[in-house]
């Protein structure tokens, strides 16, 4: 939650900032604001909303300097104004702050400043961080002050500061919420991830946690909490800026959508060996031995990843022969895992950086357990910090609604399904009839998405439905969750997620002639289950959209609408039924004009507990 970026160097400031915000803004959109320092000070601005709103606001001021920090907020302390608007000041107006995270013991901070006399201006927990810096600033340099600072305080965070009286520095600091460090040729940028940064170098250096940079236009130096300078590493951007454009599309989310074949393909090229059955995954190579043996995989995961993983335990348990837990993340530490060196912890998380997941991947370690990570991310910390994994190679994701994360992660479990098979009892035929159906997998996502015309015309006729249900079996169970959480997310109609064997134990109470059912019901091994169910919702007057398979004309009788999805291996049939209802989403929310790209109280990367 929440962007920060930062600039230093020749340039003038504020238009790397504002274009830095617009491009950070599916982390948070609820206010935005920016500080700059020039020769009288230093100029801030704030306003309430998106960042266009920002940028109308300081159209034609001339706000010069080439020095200044900016953020875009996802609130958590007080409600989206300009009073709680980042940055944050200290008393004296000459301290300037943005902050992502939580400081979790704001409120007896903010008490014990107080009494020393400092007047806040916000409901913010960010706000005591300001303070408390002018209060060490006092007695200590402004360095010091931070180092401070960041030592009495409990919680999260990634924080850029600026100081009126000393114009030649950007001090910024982490620990739990990510923070990238651009090299420029003539100065740098700090930003929370490489989107603001793509356009300016490809070079960058990854904050880890308790680390802090002083940067001036010329030179940076990181300091770990040891107070230990740090030589750091200089990675490669993987991504360009074309690929973080709309390209024409009127969303991201349909733009990425209709990248879904080339993000698959991305998946899973130089990955598979067809001829043998294989799957050769280089990032767990190291780890080869410690994976045949494991006799339990338990993966955590948030949102739409967790869903990935649900399909995924599917996978593992009938293709590899290894029992497979799915755990939210988020609840995964705050109980007693049972852990062990047979167990292996798989994280998936599309940004790398999920809060929730992270910690899970932190508290498997401690308990000695073999972590593992699927990210779309290069150099995220989860990607980092896990023992081995793989990376979706899928491409910038900036809708906030995940579409091509969610197949490549389906395409990478695939992969460890056939990696982890081949290591035990799968044969020779089953891996090779895998290696090919996935190969197959990106070229039935284009005729599937050449239906998008249908489905839209089936999404406006049901639009005016505020209440729908998902439902679906075995594989696809998930992916009905996974749709109705699409719907939820863009277009703020309650749906429900339900396997369908559960629709008669209570929820069937609710269906009626204005309660619509999705029923994902693919010929496989449950299609005659599926159809019952089908039946059941027809018999107390619902409508039913059915997403089917290709040829399939007996549904096609049953039901009021239908999508067709060509024939897969039943484990891959997520990877095609997912898209129609992704489609379905997509047009539902926009004939009610929202913006699908930036849903009310969301963002794209969750990087507080």
């Amino acid at each position: 939650m929440c962007g920060i970026v930062g600039y230093i160097g020749n340039k003038e400031a504020l238009p790397i900032l504002i274009d830095g915000l617009k491009r950070l803004e599916y982390r948070g959109y609820d206010s935005a604001g920016f500080s700059v320092l020039n020769g009288n000070g230093i100029m801030t601005e704030k306003a309430v909303g998106k960042v266009v709103e920002l940028e109308n606001k300081v159209n034609g001021k001339n706000i010069k300097g080439s020095v200044g920090i900016a953020h875009t907020r996802w609130a958590t302390h007080g409600k989206p104004s300009e009073r709680n608007a980042h940055p944050h000041c200290d008393c004296e107006k000459n301290i300037f702050l943005v902050h992502n995270g939580i400081i979790e013991n704001y409120k007896e901070l903010k008490a014990d400043l107080e009494k020393l006399g400092h007047k806040f201006s916000s409901e913010t927990d960010t706000e005591v961080l300001a303070h408390l810096i002018e209060e060490y600033a006092k007695q200590v340099p402004w360095e010091e002050a931070v180092w401070r600072t960041l030592a009495h305080v409990q919680g999260t965070y990634g924080i850029a500061t600026i100081k009126a009286d000393d114009p030649e520095r950007i001090i910024v600091a982490r620990n739990g919420s990510p923070l990238v460090l651009g090299i420029l040729e003539d100065g740098f940028i700090i930003a929370s991830d490489i989107a603001p940064i793509v356009r300016h170098t490809d070079r960058v250096i990854y904050l880890e946690d308790g680390e802090m940079a002083e940067i001036t236009k010329e030179k940076y130096e990181v300091i770990n909490f040891k107070r230990k300078k740090v030589a750091k590493e200089i990675s490669k951007i993987d991504w360009t800026l074309e690929e973080a454009e709309k390209k024409g599309y009127d969303h991201f989310m349909m733009k990425e959508i209709m990248e879904q074949p080339e993000a698959v393909e991305n998946s899973i090229r130089g990955r598979l060996v067809v001829g043998e059955g294989i799957a050769k995954l280089g990032g767990l190579r190291d780890v080869a031995e410690r994976t045949r043996h494991l006799k339990r995989i338990v993966i955590v995961s948030c949102g739409t990843s967790y869903y990935a993983g649900l399909v995924g335990k599917y996978m593992f348990e009938e293709y590899a022969g290894i029992r497979t837990d799915v755990e939210y993340a988020s609840e995964f530490r705050y109980r007693k895992p049972i852990l062990d060196e047979e167990t292996a912890v798989l994280a998936i998380s599309q940004s790398g950086e999920t809060a929730d997941t992270l910690a899970a991947i932190r508290e498997a370690k401690n308990k000695g357990a073999l972590t593992l990570g699927i990210v779309n991310v290069v150099g995220s910390t989860i990607a980092r910090e896990t023992d081995a994994g793989v990376y979706n190679h899928a491409g910038p994701e900036i809708g906030v609604a995940s579409t091509k994360a969610f197949t490549s992660q389906l395409s990478i479990l695939a992969l460890f399904t056939l990696f982890l098979g081949r290591q035990r009892d799968m044969s020779y035929v089953m891996g090779k009839r895998i290696a090919e159906e996935l190969e197959k997998i990106p070229e039935l996502i284009k005729t599937i998405l050449k239906q998008s015309g249908e489905i839209k015309k089936i999404a406006k006729k049901y639009s005016s439905f505020s209440n729908l249900f998902f439902l679906g079996r075995k594989y696809n169970f998930p992916i009905a969750m996974e749709g109705a959480l699409k719907l939820k997310e863009i277009s703020y109609a309650h749906a429900e997620g339900y396997p369908f064997g559960e629709m008669k134990h209570g929820p069937i109470a609710l269906i009626d002639k204005n309660f619509p059912v999705v029923a994902i019901a693919t010929k496989d091994s449950v299609y005659e289950k599926t159809m019952s169910g089908i039946q059941e919702v027809k018999a107390r007057s619902g409508k039913v959209i059915a997403l089917a398979t290709k040829g399939d004309r007996e549904i096609q009788k049953m039901v009021d609408d239908a999508v067709f999805v060509p024939k897969t291996l039943e484990m891959l049939t997520p990877l095609l039924s997912v898209v129609p209802l992704q489609l379905f989403a997509y047009y539902f929310a926009v004939n009610k004009s929202l913006d699908v790209d930036k849903p009310r109280n969301l963002a794209k990367s969750v990087t507080v507990e």
